[in-house]
């Protein structure tokens, strides 16, 4: 009955799609995929200028090829933030990847391959006609390095391709696929033997008995329904907010299927994401194995607008369910009124998040999701510590070209999640794909500060200089749940009451981490990176800190840098 209504609900909406999209007149481009440094190249810009772009909203990620193109049309003669030779060469690095879009001329390789390959700086091969345009590219990505008291060198080798296209001008299309082996540094490979989940990735098989081997498979088709109104459907990541973490959805966990709505009128874009994802893992000796795991669903709608010209502000609920409820799939509802309607059955959160552009060069950003919400035990009236009040929270300042040194950015934020904050009474409905978070790396029941600074000396090359601290309280083992694994039912094995709750309970752990990478691109999208780790954890369970130093060099073609600030 189930797979009826489902039908007959989706039947008609797409032949209302296909009909209006035959007769659509807009450019349409498939999405860039998300990437820290990336992403910081486009939206520095707009704190230089200081005031929103009228082309997206900054809050919600990934951004779309042709819009981005539009927009970096518009700086291409602005003195404000083309500003130095590295401003103008990521200009001309950001259009040459979505050349097809742009209104200006992108020149083409001065040599290209064989005289068929390589025409594009960042194109292996690609064809673009009135009809169809494909543009394909290789994925590469080996390193190699060393950590102190590890036995097993980390390393990885990936290899794939990424294609990318459109048909009629009007839908876009990508797909990315690689597979890779991998030995991570200490502490990401204790993360991923504590949640049996390779963050990031989905499933996996064992590698050389303490590696880790697993395929990679991202897409999707992008499509306008009206001139303001698009439709997205793939299996991909998300990502809201200003910051470097999220506290709504973050691009931390496996991919998932999903189907999107972006609906973008004058100052406000209204974004619906509905999806479906892995509420659990089967495991036989450790490993995942074959068989049908559990699904849930999830149900986001933000509502994003910009106050004036250098403010935007976004609202948004969530809602996280074992089991499909149509009752959500209403797009322009209050998503915690409909739950409570139901009897309050399923997973919800609420909040805001904005940015506010103070000056040009400096913005000011912040988030503020909430879990369950008691007027007197939140301001401690009736009682200290309250279980009832879950929330995460983000506060963050980004400084452009500080100083005037031109091309050094920084950007420092704190964020922090009360204790069970992201946990459920009922299984599978905790805010987690895949076991492993949904939103922060941490889960909950912490405080972080993250500081970057951002450096382009020369044109091609990149520095990277991020520290992390972290203060949270740990589980001393599976029968016990102080509040900060998101994977533990909230209401078993606490062994607190309803007040008393305070961040940082559990198995007290301290960790100072520090990133420096000097990334220098070659050609177009390849480039050799060289980084250094350092850790420094100490926790109540641990007789001396324990600290390790991991040295790391590689090459990576049209492959996202690995982040292991976690």
């Amino acid at each position: 009955m189930q797979k009826k209504l489902s039908f007959r609900l989706f039947c008609p909406l797409g032949i209302l799609i296909l009909l209006s999209v035959h007769s659509l007149t807009f450019a349409q481009g498939a999405y860039i995929p998300y990437d820290r440094d990336y992403y910081h190249k486009i939206e520095r810009y707009e704190i230089l200028q200081g005031k929103t772009n009228p082309f997206f909203n900054t809050g919600y990620k990934p951004f779309r090829r042709d819009i981005v193109a539009q927009y970096l049309d518009s700086l291409a003669e602005n003195p404000e933030v083309i500003q130095s030779k590295a401003d103008q060469f990521n200009l001309n690095y950001l259009s040459q990847d979505s050349w097809e879009f742009s209104k200006r001329e992108i020149p083409g390789s001065k040599k290209p391959f064989l005289k068929s390959l390589y025409r594009r700086q960042g194109d292996f091969a690609h064809y673009e006609g009135e009809e169809f345009g494909i543009h394909l590219a290789p994925v590469i990505y080996l390193s190699g390095g060393t950590e102190t008291d590890n036995e097993r060198n980390p390393a990885r080798l990936a290899r794939g391709l990424a294609l990318r296209g459109s048909v009629d001008k009007k839908v876009g299309f990508y797909t990315y696929l690689t597979t890779s082996e991998v030995f991570f540094p200490s502490w990401v490979k204790d993360y991923a033997e504590y949640n049996g989940a390779v963050p990031g990735e989905g499933f996996w098989k064992e590698y050389e008995s303490d590696g880790y081997s697993y395929f990679s498979a991202l897409g999707h088709v992008s499509f306008q329904i009206t001139k303001h109104i698009e439709i997205q459907v793939g299996h991909d990541r998300n990502f809201a907010g200003e910051g470097y973490r999220s506290f709504q959805i973050s691009d931390f966990s496996n991919p998932y299927m999903f189907v999107k709505f972006n609906t973008k009128v004058w100052k406000f874009q209204l974004t619906n994401l509905w999806t479906q994802m892995t509420a659990d893992v089967f495991y036989n000796r450790g490993r995942p194995t074959d068989g049908r795991y559990p699904q849930k669903y999830f149900a986001y709608n933000r509502l994003g607008f910009n106050v004036g010209k250098n403010m935007n502000l976004g609202f948004f609920s969530s809602i996280m369910t074992d089991k499909i409820n149509f009752n959500y799939f209403n797009p322009f509802i209050f998503l915690r009124w409909v739950e409570q309607q139901q009897g309050t059955p399923d997973k919800v959160m609420l909040g805001i998040d904005g940015k506010w552009i103070f000056t040009p060069g400096m913005e000011l950003y912040g988030q503020f999701a909430l879990d369950e919400f008691v007027f007197n035990e939140f301001f401690e009236i009736d009682g200290e510590g309250s279980k009832r009040n879950k929330y995460g929270a983000q506060l963050g300042y980004k400084y452009i070209n500080v100083l005037g040194l031109k091309n050094l950015d920084f950007q420092l934020e704190w964020n922090q999640a009360r204790p069970y904050t992201f946990q459920e009474k009922v299984d599978y409905q905790s805010y987690s794909n895949w076991r492993t978070p949904l939103t922060h790396p941490r889960g909950a029941n912490f405080r972080e500060f993250v500081g970057i600074l951002r450096y382009q000396p020369l044109p091609r090359l990149d520095l990277n200089l991020t520290g992390m601290y972290q203060y949270f309280g740990a589980d001393e083992n599976a029968n016990v749940n102080w509040g900060g694994d998101v994977l533990k039912n909230r209401l078993e094995n606490s062994p607190t009451g309803l007040f008393g709750n305070y961040i940082g309970q559990g198995i007290e752990n301290r960790v100072i981490q520090s990133n420096f990478t000097a990334s220098y691109m070659l050609k177009h999208n390849l480039f050799i990176d060289g980084s250094h780790y350092y850790r420094r954890r100490t926790a109540q369970d641990l007789n001396s800190p324990v600290s390790s130093h991991y040295l790391q060099l590689a090459i990576r073609w049209n492959f996202v840098r690995p982040d292991f600030n976690f």
